[in-house]
């Protein structure tokens, strides 16, 4: 798998999120995800964007990480919230949303953000089982979908590895 970091609005990037969207709209039976988000929330430092490529260069996975302060939407100072990580079917249970994940924490403990956040639902099984494994842990409801029921927050803390 070759990760590249590349703009939230790359055609690679639009081709992967619209088939999130239509994930998310077969699993919750509604209009898919309507977070808002604009390209410059994922421009470093404050972000990141990441296409992962296999070796006949197609996408097959993404993932984006932006920054995030105390607001009224429940976020805290310093936390890097991850958004649309996805794999293609076919490209599941290589490890690939693993390696993704990684890398987007690597990037916002170097950009010095200090917890990494995520929300997910209930009908995304695989993905709470992915974040728990991760060191993942349920935290107080932040973010666009903080008052629905079947919304699940989560945070780890970022901190720096010990020399």
């Amino acid at each position: 798998m070759n990760i590249q970091s590349r703009p939230f609005d790359h055609p690679d990037a639009v081709k992967l999120n619209d088939q999130v969207q239509l994930e998310y709209i077969e699993r919750y039976g509604d209009g898919g995800d309507v977070t808002p988000l604009d390209a410059t929330m994922f421009d470093p430092p404050h972000g990141l964007y990441l296409l992962a490529y296999d070796e006949s260069d197609h996408p097959v996975a993404t993932g984006g990480w932006r920054s995030q302060e105390r607001n009224d939407e429940g976020y805290s100072d310093g936390d890097a919230e991850i958004k649309r990580m996805y794999v293609i079917p076919e490209g599941r249970g290589h490890g690939l949303a693993r390696r993704m994940l990684a890398a987007l924490e690597a990037d916002a403990r170097a950009a010095g953000r200090t917890r990494m956040v995520l929300e997910t639902g209930d009908r995304q099984p695989e993905a709470v089982a992915l974040y728990t494994s991760s060191g993942y842990t349920p935290c107080s409801k932040f973010g666009h979908y903080r008052t629905y029921e079947n919304s699940i927050c989560m945070a780890k803390p970022l901190r720096q590895p010990q020399l």
